[in-house]
């Protein structure tokens, strides 16, 4: 008689406790789960109650159940075995539905950054078109177009927050390198005025530090080298003459420096001033003074590149001594024959100077140099025309100008350094950001606009490749500072094409749109990625 409550407990437990099987049990599942137990729980109710009332026959009673039990644990065992197939086949669709929909999120955050990047580009190109100057249809992106409806349009700008402050580079050790350098090159200026006063050599003026340095950003392809540009002036009784080459395009022209001898009879009324080189005779003046720069740096007329280097480098070499850093700097000179270059090192600190010297063009910001910036130069009284200086007080204008005033240094660091090898030279990302900064209102370079910044940045350099012209930033371009000054004619001169290799090469502009398409999408990665 207690053979049959056993049965009963052992079928209810399988029921009721069966083996776990998944987590992919679903609700109808479950519904159904609870529907048979409620039904086999009734019965086992019925067939107590029964038992418990009649109080006779149960000889009849237990023949019956235990002729039934294989019954029940046959239905239990195989309502265990439809559970577990069950369970198999909804795991397998679970897991194949999430490996769809995995494949689905990537593809879809792919198209998605593809489309964001898309419209924020073709945005600032429509904007461009809308606004773009009357005379920039070569060349200018029309940023302009940039001025209206930003408030609104800050898409990704908690990326660009977090993005702009994880931008790090040496600004430190750049600030620190740069006011050691000034320094040295006042002491050495003061020096220099003393030792050409009694010569008619040429007079060194005060330094300009030029290039990335002194600009305040350093590109991936750095060399480490601070430059200052020696503005020389000519001595009493001589001046300069600029006359340009006939070969070179107008962004990489070439002059020489015409050395004239000029009266300075009037001068000569004046206790200790030197004799007049056109007026007094060869055999005088060769008594009574030294001789003129024509005879000492020059090549016929012309003012020798190579001789000057080699007379600056020993006319530093000799005032070394003289100024209060030879203390605790120790120089080492490297050989150039177009600079004069020195190595400075203080214990584990180290700095290499490079000083250029070069001619003013009359009273602008712009220079005659030394140094080749591109093309190497051959001739010995070429002198390279540079921008350096001009773009140098850009960059200083830009810096106390902006809400924050490395926003666009660190645009620059960007493109240069973190998006590296992407077929674009540093020089070609100054330029367009520089046209990008006369375009857009200072106002709007903060840090909430950062990634929108970048993709005007994007966008310009777009509408550039697809017209093959990218502008000269300095020559022509009416956008410049007032406090940046050109020589009258170059104003009005036609911006040179930086781009002009790509317009008469379709190789090479395939490339470099293809090199474009790489870079917005590794652009859109990182932002989104932050």
């Amino acid at each position: 008689m207690a053979l049959l409550p056993m049965i009963f407990v052992l079928v209810q437990s399988l029921i009721q406790y069966p083996q776990p099987a998944g987590d992919g049990l679903d609700e109808a599942t479950h519904r159904r789960m609870k529907e048979r137990q409620e039904l086999l729980d009734h019965e086992m109710a019925r067939l107590l109650q029964e038992l418990e009332e009649q109080d006779k026959g149960w000889g009849a009673v237990l023949s019956g159940a235990l002729q039934q039990w294989p019954f029940w644990v046959v239905a239990g065992v195989l309502v265990l075995l439809a559970l577990w197939f069950t369970c198999r086949r909804r795991s397998g669709e679970a897991s194949n539905n999430d490996v769809r929909e995995g494949e689905d999120s990537v593809d879809g955050r792919e198209e998605c950054m593809e489309v964001k990047v898309q419209e924020s580009s073709d945005a600032s190109e429509q904007r461009s078109r809308e606004k773009e100057d009357h005379d920039g249809g070569k060349g200018e992106s029309g940023s302009d177009g940039m001025e209206d409806r930003e408030k609104t349009r800050y898409a990704g700008n908690e990326e660009g927050i977090l993005l702009v402050d994880r931008i790090e580079w040496p600004v430190e050790d750049l600030e620190r390198g740069c006011s050691v350098i000034a320094e040295l090159m006042e002491s050495l200026t003061r020096v220099f005025v003393d030792s050409v006063s009694n010569s008619f050599y040429p007079v060194p003026q005060e330094a300009i530090g030029v290039g990335s340095a002194f600009e305040g950003w350093s590109p991936r392809d750095w060399d480490g080298v601070y430059r200052v540009l020696v503005p020389l002036n000519p001595p009493p009784g001589h001046t300069f003459h600029l006359e340009p080459n006939s070969a070179g395009q107008v962004a990489d022209r070439t002059f020489k420096v015409c050395v004239e001898l000029v009266c300075t009879c009037e001068k000569e009324q004046v206790e200790e001033k030197p004799l007049c080189f056109l007026h007094h005779s060869r055999e005088e003046l060769r008594q009574k003074q030294k001789r003129s720069l024509l005879e000492t740096l020059c090549t016929s007329s012309y003012l020798d590149v190579e001789k000057t280097s080699r007379w600056f480098c020993h006319l530093v070499r000799s005032s070394w001594l003289q100024v209060p850093q030879w203390h605790s700097w120790y120089v080492v000179f490297q050989p150039c024959s177009r600079s004069c270059r020195l190595e400075l090192s203080k214990g584990r600190e180290s700095l290499t100077v490079e000083m250029l010297f070069g001619v003013r063009r009359g009273d602008s910001d712009i220079f005659v140099v030394s140094q080749p910036t591109k093309a190497t130069i051959t001739a010995s009284t070429a002198w390279a025309e540079t921008y350096a200086v001009a773009e140098a007080k850009f960059f200083r204008h830009i810096a106390r100008q902006l809400p924050c005033e490395s926003l666009h240094l660190k645009c620059l660091q960007l493109f240069t350094c973190i998006l590296r090898g992407t077929g674009f030279s540093s020089s070609t990302w100054k330029t367009v950001v520089m046209h990008v900064l006369t375009t857009v209102p200072l106002s709007r370079w903060h840090r909430r606009a950062f990634a929108r910044r970048l993709w005007d940045i994007m966008a310009y350099l777009d509408r550039c490749l697809q017209l093959t012209h990218l502008r000269h930033f300095v020559l022509g371009n009416e956008r410049l500072p007032a406090e940046i000054s050109l020589p009258p004619a170059m104003r009005g001169v036609v911006p040179p094409n930086l781009f002009e290799h790509l317009a008469r090469d379709p190789a090479a502009h395939r490339e470099a749109r293809q090199a474009y398409g790489r870079l917005r999408f590794r652009l859109g990665v990182l932002l989104s990625s932050h």
